[in-house]
C-alpha cells in the first residue's frame, strides 16, 4: 500500500514538473510579427511579488486622459509627484480582503481555486527604480503599446457607459477597485492576465505562467535580450 502511494505521488510530482516546463517553454503565440525597424519604443513596467503580477505605465498626458474615469474611485490623478499607474487584475474575494498576508483568510482563498468575480486593482506611484528585483522594465513598439492599452481598458466593465468602482474597497489613498470583465480562478488567474496583455504588445510568453517567476523566465526565453536591457544590466532576468 505504502508503495502504491509513493508511486502516485511520484506520478503527480513528475506531472505537475512537466507541465510546469512546458507552460515556460512552448511559446504563446507560436510566431509574432518583427518590430517595424525605426519604430518608437515604449517603456513599460512587470511589476512582481510571490503570487502576483501587475503591469505600471508612465502617467503622461494621453494616459490621464485616456484613464480618466480612475477620479471617480478617488484617485488623484493630478499629483505632481504621479509618475505610473500600475494596472492588476485579480479575484474579488481575494484581492479585496487581503491587502497583507496576516489578513489572509480560509474563504478567499478556497474562491481563487474555484471560480470567482473578478476586478481591477489600479494604484498611482511615484518614481519606480528600475534596478529593483521586483521590476522588469520592458520596451515594446508603438502599436504594441496601443493594443496593450485597449486590452487593459477592455478589462473593465462599463456600466452607465463608464467603469465603476467598488465602493469602499481599497489598501489605502492611492489605489481604487473597479468591475472587471471575466471570472477568476488561481490556475488561470492574474499572471495569465499580465501574459495576455503582453502579448498585446508584441511580446511572447510562455503558454501557461500561473505564476510570476513563470512569467519572467517565459518572457526571458522567448523574446529578443534587447527589449530587457536595463534588467540584464542590473541583474534582474531570471
Amino acid at each position: 500500500m505504502l508503495l502504491k502511494i509513493l508511486k502516485s505521488f511520484a506520478i503527480v510530482i513528475v506531472l505537475i514538473a512537466a507541465t510546469t516546463a512546458a507552460g515556460i517553454v512552448l511559446p504563446r503565440p507560436m510566431w509574432r510579427d518583427d518590430p517595424t525597424p525605426g519604430d518608437v519604443r515604449r517603456r513599460i513596467l512587470v511589476l512582481s511579488n510571490p503570487i502576483h503580477t501587475d503591469i505600471a505605465v508612465p502617467a503622461d498626458a494621453d494616459i490621464l486622459a485616456r484613464f480618466g474615469f480612475l477620479r471617480d474611485g478617488a484617485l488623484d490623478l493630478d499629483d505632481p509627484n504621479l509618475r505610473y499607474i500600475i494596472f492588476g487584475w485579480g479575484g474579488r474575494s481575494f484581492y479585496t480582503e487581503t491587502p497583507t498576508w496576516p489578513d489572509l483568510k480560509a474563504m478567499p482563498v478556497f474562491k481563487s481555486f474555484s471560480l470567482d468575480n473578478s476586478v481591477m486593482h489600479v494604484s498611482l506611484a511615484g518614481d519606480i527604480p528600475l534596478d529593483h528585483p521586483s521590476v522588469m522594465a520592458v520596451d515594446v513598439g508603438e502599436e504594441g503599446y496601443r493594443r496593450l492599452l485597449g486590452f487593459v481598458l477592455g478589462s473593465f466593465t462599463e456600466q452607465v457607459g463608464k467603469p465603476m468602482p467598488l465602493a469602499g474597497f481599497s489598501y489605502g489613498e492611492n489605489d481604487a477597485f473597479f468591475e472587471a470583465e471575466g471570472y477568476f480562478n488561481a490556475f488561470l488567474g492574474c499572471n495569465t492576465w499580465t501574459a495576455a496583455a503582453l502579448r498585446q504588445a508584441g511580446l511572447v510568453s510562455g503558454w501557461w505562467t500561473a505564476l510570476p517567476w513563470l512569467l519572467r523566465a517565459s518572457l526571458w526565453l522567448h523574446n529578443d535580450q534587447a527589449v530587457f536591457a536595463d534588467e540584464a544590466a542590473s541583474g534582474n532576468l531570471p
